[in-house]
This record gives structure tokens, C-alpha cells and sequence, in this order.
């Protein structure tokens, strides 16, 4: 009888450690409200190396139901199509959400892209040299139609690019137990024709960006990374 209640006490206690625990090791401070404002539109300079603004062309918009669903997960969005001297376009968008908590996550390309009606026809998962180090990013071959669009993505968390599932948990993971929410951005850039011409055009392109903004704000893309 001893043994029973022992027992069961000792489940009791469990549980309400852990109770304790969860609510004590919740996250209540969003990592955005600890450090400097972003702000995309002057962050990212309209001209910049031989990249300027080209007005004429509107990057691919999403519907209604997918705006006002990215409208929910982001503090703020920017989307801008660039042109070069050559006259080579690369159409770039960023999101920014201070809230990337399990409820909060980033809206992947694939999923947006493919509910517009594209069809993936490759989903490849690589690296690449920024020149203020190497990331791992995402190269995505959409296509609907007559429309080819290679696209090269990657998602920070916390101030680190993380493009599975494993590395974002693990991130949230260690903002969770630290009683904090980790802030997250989407960078990606598009253009469109052929993969094999289309990613060197978006990887210079992305070179000269982060060649072109200050390091502070080249952490919010890149984060915490050194060569």
C-alpha cells in the first residue's frame, strides 16, 4: 500500500515538475525586440554595382488566400525585380517575421509556387560562396506554361541559415530554453530561362548585394557565418 502511494506520488511530482518547467522555459521575448529594427526598404539598395530597379516588370504575386497568409507570418515583405547593363533581370524577395515560433514558420517557396500552379521539377538542396562565407540554400526549378524560373532560396532563424527541418528545430530548440522567440527571414531570388545560365546570373547577383550593405545588415541575409 506504502509502495502504491510512494508511486503515485512520485508521478504527481513528475508531472507537475514538468508543468513547471514547460511554463518556466516557454519562450515570452521575441528576439526582434532585443536589438535594432529592420527595415527592407532602406536595407536593400535600389541600385547598387550595375543592378538597378526595373519598374516595368512586377515580380510573380501571390493570390489572395497565399498574401493573406504570408500577411499573418510576416512583419514585413519587399519584392523587386532588378535589371543589369546587359539587360538580365533577377527578381528578388525578402520576408521578414519576428515571430518564427512552431505557430509562425516561414512560408517555403516551394509550397508558395506550387500553389499558384507550378510544377517542381527539381528540388535540390547545395551550397553557396557569398563571399562572406558559405551557406547552405535551396535551388528549386519551377515551371508552368511557357514560364521557367530557376530560384535559389534560404531561410535564417535566429541569425542561422537553416534550410531542413533538423537545423530549424534545433534552432527554436535553443531560443526556446534561453525564455526567447527567434526572429526568421526568406531571401530568394528568381529569373527566368535555363538553370545553367539562370544560377550564375542570380548567384553574382547576390554577390554584389552583400558586397553593397553594410555587415550588420548583411547578417539579418546571411547570418553569423565566417569564411
Amino acid at each position: 500500500m506504502n509502495a502504491m502511494i510512494n508511486k503515485n506520488f512520485l508521478i504527481g511530482l513528475a508531472l507537475i515538475v514538468a508543468a513547471w518547467a514547460g511554463f518556466a522555459l516557454r519562450p515570452i521575448k521575441h528576439a526582434d525586440d532585443q536589438g535594432p529594427k529592420i527595415n527592407l526598404e532602406s536595407m536593400i539598395p535600389k541600385q547598387f554595382a550595375d543592378w538597378k530597379v526595373d519598374d516595368t516588370i512586377i515580380p510573380l504575386q501571390p493570390d489572395p488566400e497565399t498574401l493573406a497568409a504570408l500577411n499573418k507570418l510576416y512583419n514585413q515583405m519587399l519584392s523587386r525585380t532588378y535589371i543589369n547593363d546587359k539587360g538580365e533581370r533577377v527578381m528578388l524577395s525578402i520576408a521578414y517575421g519576428g515571430d518564427q515560433s512552431q505557430s509562425m514558420q516561414v512560408h517555403k517557396p516551394e509550397v508558395c509556387y506550387s500553389a499558384q500552379g507550378f510544377q517542381m521539377l527539381e528540388l535540390k538542396i547545395g551550397t553557396l560562396d557569398t563571399g562572406y562565407g558559405v551557406i547552405p540554400v535551396k535551388r528549386l526549378l519551377a515551371n508552368k506554361g511557357d514560364r521557367l524560373e530557376p530560384i535559389i532560396y534560404w531561410i535564417t532563424i535566429g541569425g542561422e541559415v537553416a534550410v531542413n527541418s533538423i537545423k530549424w528545430k534545433f534552432v527554436r530548440l535553443k531560443y526556446g530554453l534561453t525564455g526567447k522567440v527567434p526572429d526568421g527571414m526568406l531571401f530568394r531570388v528568381s529569373s527566368l530561362g535555363k538553370k545553367e545560365s539562370a544560377y550564375p546570373l542570380q548567384e553574382g547577383f547576390i554577390k554584389d548585394l552583400l558586397k553593397s550593405i553594410s555587415p550588420e545588415n548583411r547578417k539579418y541575409l546571411i547570418g553569423n557565418i565566417t569564411l
